[in-house]
């Protein structure tokens, strides 16, 4: 997919901009705290539906105004024209329009544009907890394969209904019958989810090591190991993990009414980030956990490049700030290859980015922002 235009209105430091953007890599540059990373924020709303910064839409809202709207005009090799518009009103919530029609579900979205976002918190990918690696699981899955996300939306829904029961219940008489049926629905549900997060991780494995020689990172190789509430050998089929799942969580019943939650499931996997068997988290440098999220991301744009027929966009918001020259070039020739697409990057210190792209020439362009103001927004075609 191809981002042509994008409109912001009332949202954050911008009161009224338009972006045109250029097929390949559009550099935004400009002070810190001038609307950059905004630019970057309103592109993630509307191909996520969320923001990547906050989770309080209240703060998006600029300031004295009653809501904030983003439109982006796409264009695709399946549909010619794509336009997603956002509206986030006070107190009212957020819609979704494709094409001027209203989503029902603001999860409908998720798909339509493919994103992938390099972003100064990925650095919790590696030194968080499992949380984080879950939510970047669950992201690449559910832009692949919306059944996925269909399956996460309907499990979640179920295990927050099985930890209301257990926490309002706590130290009284559990009702087992309507405990074993939602058990039923959390296996069968869950069981599907593992099955997919490990098959998933089978094929994401050989992009993840592709990615780390692309960084010239070649003494070590990475893995990523799975670790979930059943056997690896119960993970083959979702029949066989949702029978496994059950029992596990029957054999964690009495400390589930104990503590009044569910303390097994997928919502508590983890994924073990390693280098040459040696855990990032625990022994990794900072050199290698900055480079081990980076490959992180270059394998998800790969991954779903080739399994989707709409290639996804880059986002990168200040990437560079923290990378050495050598890095630097890396990255930057990756983005100009033409298998690569279209990338919107951030940067204060941009002197030598600018220069590069501007030596590429088109498709390429560099737009200043300043103020919440974007001073040159023309794209050659």
């Amino acid at each position: 997919m191809i981002l042509r235009s994008l409109r912001l209105q009332n949202m954050r430091a911008h009161v009224n901009s338009v972006v045109t953007l250029a097929p390949n890599i559009n550099l935004l540059y400009g002070p810190n705290g001038a609307g950059k990373t905004n630019i970057i924020e309103a592109v993630h709303y509307l191909c996520l539906a969320k923001s990547f910064l906050t989770n309080v839409e209240r703060y998006v809202i600029q300031r004295g105004q009653p809501f904030f709207e983003v439109e982006g005009k796409f264009e695709g090799s399946l549909r010619k024209e794509v336009v997603i518009r956002v509206a986030v009103v006070a107190r009212e919530g957020k819609r979704m329009f494709i094409n001027g029609s209203a989503l029902e579900r603001l999860a409908d979205v998720v798909g339509v544009v493919p994103l992938v976002v390099f972003a100064p918190s990925d650095q919790q990918l590696t030194y968080g907890g499992p949380e984080e690696r879950r939510k970047f699981l669950n992201s690449v899955l559910s832009q692949a394969r919306p059944s996925h996300l269909e399956d996460l939306i309907g499990y979640r829904r179920a295990l927050k209904q099985r930890n209301e029961y257990l926490a309002t219940h706590r130290n009284r008489q559990i009702d087992h019958g309507l405990i074993v049926s939602m058990n039923a629905v959390l296996a069968r549900l869950g069981g599907r989810i593992i099955v997919q997060r490990s098959a998933f991780l089978k094929s994401f494995n050989q992009e993840l090591q592709c990615a780390w020689k692309h960084l010239g990172e070649v003494i070590e190789e990475p893995f990523i190991s799975y670790q979930g509430p059943i056997s690896e050998s119960d993970q083959t089929t979702p029949e066989k993990a949702e029978d496994a799942l059950l029992e596990t969580l029957m054999q964690s019943m009495d400390r589930d009414i104990e503590y009044g939650r569910t303390t097994l499931g997928p919502h508590r996997d983890e994924l073990v980030f390693k280098l040459d068997q040696q855990e990032v988290r625990r022994f990794g440098s900072t050199g290698q956990h900055r480079s081990f999220a980076i490959a992180l991301k270059m394998a998800q744009f790969h991954y779903l490049d080739s399994r989707l027929e709409e290639k996804p966009l880059l986002l990168l918001d200040d990437l560079f700030d923290s990378l050495d020259p050598a890095r630097t070039d890396v990255i930057m020739n990756w983005l100009n290859d033409s298998i690569t697409g279209q990338s919107l990057l951030t940067a204060a210190d941009a002197e030598n980015l600018r220069s590069k792209i501007e030596e590429w020439g088109t498709p390429n362009q560099c737009i200043q922002v300043q103020g919440g103001r974007v001073i040159q927004s023309h794209a050659e075609e």
